[in-house]
């Protein structure tokens, strides 16, 4: 089965939610726990790889249309920083080597300037022998023939190396300016992609879903939770594998001094990558606290702004400052408590790095006083100086343990950061995992073209586990009809028409359009052929003219006026300022409740359905406009069927038909006068109506 709206995203390879959701299925087949309770440290840690694993499947359906563009991007990040190392090692050798002690180049660095062999040192077994003789030569106290550049060579190295160095620096700038723009707009349009089939998905979800649920959270999900799918993905797939690389470079370059100080470096990574399993789960927990700590601080700002007038009309003004003020503060101490945490233990890594470092540092300068051979002795002479340990030799070492330890305390710091991005990405995939209760069946019947009736045969229906609201309610409504929806409160009148609406399926019974099943057609198209009014009257901080014809954007004016006349709209709409083109401002705050009725009854109208659907439509009009409107609606009714759900007596006795429902059951079904004359539950319901008006 596929839901409305399910399928690509134009332009894009994300698939619908039902897609994500048997992803997830399969990782939880492949052993992949989906839950968040907690376990032992161990478990926990595991479960976080675990859990990390999920999320990249689950992610992936979202970064798959930009792989290509991803690939050349980290290629590209790859390559700058393989050629970035290579001319560190190469220029620091050229710098205090060559330019300032006066060594001659290796071939390859006089290839990279462009210089002739009268730079170039001898080869390497040339070299070392040349060393020996100068020892010697040392020793006895007799001068010896230096292989070393000439001060004007010097000068020509130096001018050399410092153009390249500009060069290089333009280079590494222009880098570091471009590399980050590319990756946040590639990682933006994932974002993008991950928002649109959030929102999609959310707009499908049942109404039973949205009831149990804080608007403000949803929101908080799909715009802030979202934004996770980008630092997680950077944090746990592009920066990891950068840092890898600076890892095992690093490493290189230290082993390709001494292969002890490599092992030494191997050994400190270990307190820090058990330090960073030993902390995982006080992370995960308090990100976890942050994240629903904020979320409720959105839904209660949603929440006041949308009770405004409420809060005002009951001077409640203070209260709700308080309840905001004490949701604020928990959301800070939350935030803070997480910094304040990964600051401590981040300084914790720094320490076992630093501590690595002088202890290096000392062995390091221990060696340079010894001049102690380097590991790779004299075949380091092909691409650098270094056969011994010298000055420009602990400069290279010692930047590479150093960037070594920063890179592995990177990754720690980054897992721990990865919790709290986790606990965000995780809240938006289970909004996208979940798959809609109505949903269409493969192959949906054509929706007819010409109304006959409407049919409720049997009806059960209730919300969720609960009891029946709908306890076998039967009801045929013919085009051409008005049939009004008559009974107490929470008899069941508005879930009637949701299950017209396939807002909901019926647990038992049938709903039937010409004697076919609701079922058999498209959500779409049933939605696209019922129009609807309701008594909450839903406005948009637009025009007149673009509220009425929403939700289409080009409708000419002549059919929105056409519509306006037929809800008796156009007699206020004319005195306002601008007309249709007036804006009506937040939830057109700017109109009178009747006013914005009137607006709502011309909306449905100017769909043209087949079906019209008016819930407590006239309740805030005038009974003279109320008569003119319902006049109106019958002439323009011909050949539709229309429900009118309502209280109002005067609006009641117009319809064709009335059917008074009662405890989930169609009790009585007929013409006002018929019903009156029956004298049964809807005569008990119109004098007690009569009775309370009066007293009004």
């Amino acid at each position: 089965m596929q839901r409305p709206g399910a399928g690509r995203l134009p332009g894009r390879g994300v698939r619908s939610a039902a897609d994500l959701a048997r992803v997830l299925r399969l990782c939880d087949a492949c052993g992949v726990d989906q839950t968040s309770s907690h376990t032992a440290r161990g478990g926990e840690f595991n479960r976080g790889i675990r859990d990390i694993w999920r999320v990249l499947v689950a992610c992936w359906p979202f970064v798959r249309p930009y792989g290509l563009k991803l690939a050349a991007y980290f290629s590209t990040l790859l390559t700058l920083f393989a050629i970035g190392a290579v001319s560190g090692i190469m220029g620091a050798d050229i710098f205090t080597n060559k330019i300032l002690v006066g060594h001659k180049l290796q071939p390859l660095q006089a290839f990279v300037l462009f210089l002739d062999d009268s730079y170039v040192a001898n080869p390497p077994g040339e070299g070392r022998e040349a060393e020996e003789d100068e020892i010697a030569a040392d020793e006895a106290e007799e001068p010896a023939v230096r292989d070393a550049l000439t001060a004007e060579q010097r000068k020509v190295v130096r001018n050399r190396f410092l153009l390249w160095s500009i060069l290089g620096g333009i280079m590494l700038l222009g880098g570091i300016a471009t590399m980050p723009l590319w990756g946040m707009w590639i990682w933006h349009q994932v974002n993008r992609d991950l928002r649109v089939r959030m929102l999609e998905n959310a707009e499908h979800l049942s109404l039973g879903y949205h009831a149990d649920s804080r608007a403000g959270d949803a929101m908080y999900r799909v715009y802030q939770d979202s934004m996770m799918i980008t630092a997680a993905l950077g944090r746990l797939i592009l920066e990891p594998l950068e840092m890898l690389w600076a890892i095992v470079t690093g490493l290189a370059v230290v082993a390709f001094f001494d292969l002890w100080l490599a092992l030494a470096l191997i050994v400190a990574m270990i307190p820090i990558v058990l330090l960073g399993r030993l902390f995982t789960p006080a992370m995960r927990e308090r990100s976890r606290k942050a994240r629903i700590a904020t979320s409720d601080l959105t839904s209660r700002l949603q929440e006041s702004f949308s009770a405004l007038k409420v809060v005002k009309a009951n001077r409640a003004e203070a209260d709700i400052l308080k309840r905001f003020s004490d949701d604020s503060q928990e959301a800070l101490e939350a935030a803070y408590r997480l910094r304040v945490d990964l600051a401590w233990r981040t300084f914790a890594v720094i320490v076992i790095g630093v501590a690595a470092l002088l202890i290096a540092e000392y062995f390091m300068a221990s060696w340079v006083v010894i001049e102690r051979e380097t590991w790779l002795g004299a075949a380091a002479v092909a691409i650098v100086g270094y056969t011994v340990w010298n000055y420009g030799a602990i400069s290279v070492a010692r930047e590479s343990f150093a960037g070594t330890s920063i890179s592995i305390g990177r990754i720690v710091r980054n897992w721990w950061i990865a919790q709290d991005l986790l606990v965000g990405l995780d809240r938006a995939l289970h909004l996208l995992s979940l798959e809609p209760e109505v949903v269409d069946k493969a192959n949906p019947e054509a929706f007819p073209k010409v109304m006959e009736d409407v049919r409720f045969d049997d009806v059960v229906f209730g919300y969720g586990e609960g009891e029946p609201v709908l306890r076998g309610a039967s009801l045929t409504a013919r085009a051409g009809t008005i049939t009004a929806i008559v009974g107490g409160t929470g008899a069941g009148k508005s879930t009637l028409m949701s299950l017209l609406l396939r807002l909901f399926d019926p647990r038992s019974g049938r709903v039937r359009i010409n004697g076919v099943d609701l079922r058999d057609y498209a959500i779409a198209d049933i939605r696209s052929n019922v129009a609807i009014a309701l008594q909450k009257n839903v406005l948009f901080a637009t025009t007149v003219h673009e509220n009425i014809a929403y939700p289409e954007s080009k409708v000419p004016r002549e059919a929105v006026l056409a519509a306006a006349r037929i809800a008796c709209a156009d007699e206020f709409v004319g005195e306002l300022e601008q007309g249709y083109d007036t804006e009506l401002g937040e939830r057109g705050g700017k109109l009178s409740t009747g006013q914005r009725q009137r607006l709502s009854i011309a909306r449905a109208v100017l769909r043209d359905t087949g079906i019209l659907i008016l819930d407590e439509p006239t309740a805030a009009l005038d009974a003279e406009t109320e008569q003119r409107v319902l006049r109106n609606l019958a002439q323009w009714g011909a050949g539709r069927v229309v429900f009118l759900i309502t209280h109002r007596l005067s609006t009641i006795r117009n319809a064709d038909q009335i059917a008074f429902i009662e405890n989930g059951v169609v009790e009585e079904l007929g013409t006002h006068d018929d019903l009156m004359a029956a004298a049964g539950r809807y005569k008990a319901f119109v004098e007690a109506e009569t009775e309370g008006a009066a007293h009004d």
